[in-house]
């Protein structure tokens, strides 16, 4: 029997009552002193739950290990991965490409394009499609405008620090004050992303990509809620700046919410989301298997609203209260979440023989 794994993080939860819901058994992969919430609080027993096995690793990464992936292999696991797996993997998109044999659902090729100083990255791939983003500034000296600088921070190298800067000197300022904080290193600078701040509402478009029916799917919208550019936020203007000074700006995830976008909206959201579907098959064998975010910023008119794109998650996203926005239902006649959508998908190509449509 086929049994639908991911790791222990991020949207596993998602992942597993999804499988469940469509009949498949659930494992999850997690590392020893995490596994209270996928073996205990959530382990399926007498009706509830919705993961059947929680193997627990002393590390995530031993993941790797040739003996923890043949145990795999033998009870038919289909992997699903998500921005944790590439995190606590090291980022190591070599080994996951050619060392990971775990069949993976999803294009296992296009994880890496989240890595900014890779080529080709999603920005290459956005251009590629017609898809607006913010302006980038490859030289400081030319900055000219408000824009957002994203550094990887020196403590956490898959989190990033932040710092708004106009001109060529407040980076400088900025660049001095957070090196001397440690906050980032000076080879952590030299791959910053400098980007114009797109001044919006922000919406995520969760689509999903079948290749089975060859369809474009919109499952939900979201937006984050983000520690702690919320809490300067609610903090009287007059006292920001001041703040700023001591406390460094972050847009550190720590939950979603779910949105609704107006209907007016819709057909452009699909446009790009065609666009970028199209782009990844120019440019990667298969091109995007199933679930991607498009993370945007919706800017006032004249002549009209405009979504750009300002990220991009070509994967599991982490928000499964999407099922709660109405998308899902309009297709479906009941709310689906992205786990589930996974499932049906596998369900789909078992029963139609198209598994190789759908893995790498």
């Amino acid at each position: 029997m086929i049994t639908i794994a991911t790791l222990g993080s991020h949207s596993a939860l998602d992942i597993c009552r999804g499988a469940k819901d469509e009949g498949f058994r659930t494992l999850v992969v997690a590392q020893k002193g995490r596994e209270t919430t996928y073996g205990s609080v959530y382990k399926t027993r007498r009706g509830i739950g919705c993961v059947d096995e929680c193997l627990v690793l002393p590390h995530f990464k031993d993941i790797l290990d040739f003996k923890v992936q043949k145990r795999l292999l033998d009870k038919q696991i289909i992997f699903v991965p998500h921005r944790s797996f590439e995190v606590y993997l090291d980022f190591d998109y070599e080994r996951i490409e050619k060392h990971f044999r775990i069949p993976m659902f999803g294009n296992r090729f296009l994880l890496k394009i989240e890595e900014r100083g890779r080529h080709p990255n999603q920005y290459d791939i956005l251009a590629g499609a017609n898809i607006r983003f913010p302006r980038q500034f490859s030289d400081p000296k030319e900055i000219d405008r408000l824009c957002l600088v994203k550094v990887l921070e020196g403590a956490r190298g898959f989190e990033r620090a932040f710092f708004l800067v106009r001109n060529f000197a407040e980076y400088q300022r900025e660049v001095r004050r957070k090196l001397k904080q440690g906050i980032f290193t000076h080879d952590q600078l030299g791959r910053a992303v400098i980007e114009e701040y797109v001044v919006g509402v922000q919406v995520n478009f969760n689509f999903f990509y079948s290749p089975i029916s060859n369809r474009l799917e919109l499952l939900g919208t979201d937006t984050r809620r983000q520690t702690n550019i919320e809490g300067i936020g609610n903090i009287p203007v007059s006292h920001q700046q001041d703040v700023l000074l001591h406390v460094s700006l972050k847009y550190e995830e720590a939950g979603h919410v779910a949105v609704t976008v107006l209907e007016s909206l819709l057909e452009d959201a699909f446009a790009i989301g065609e666009r970028f579907v199209m782009a990844t098959k120019k440019l990667f064998k298969h091109g995007i298997i199933g679930p991607f975010s498009l993370q945007a910023v919706i800017t006032p008119g004249p002549p009209k609203k405009e979504i750009i794109v300002i990220d991009v998650s070509p994967r599991m996203p982490g928000s499964p209260g999407i099922a709660a926005t109405p998308y899902s239902a309009y297709l479906f006649g009941k709310p689906v979440s992205m786990g589930r959508r996974i499932a049906m998908e596998i369900k789909g190509a078992i029963r139609d023989n198209a598994v190789q449509k759908i893995m790498t």
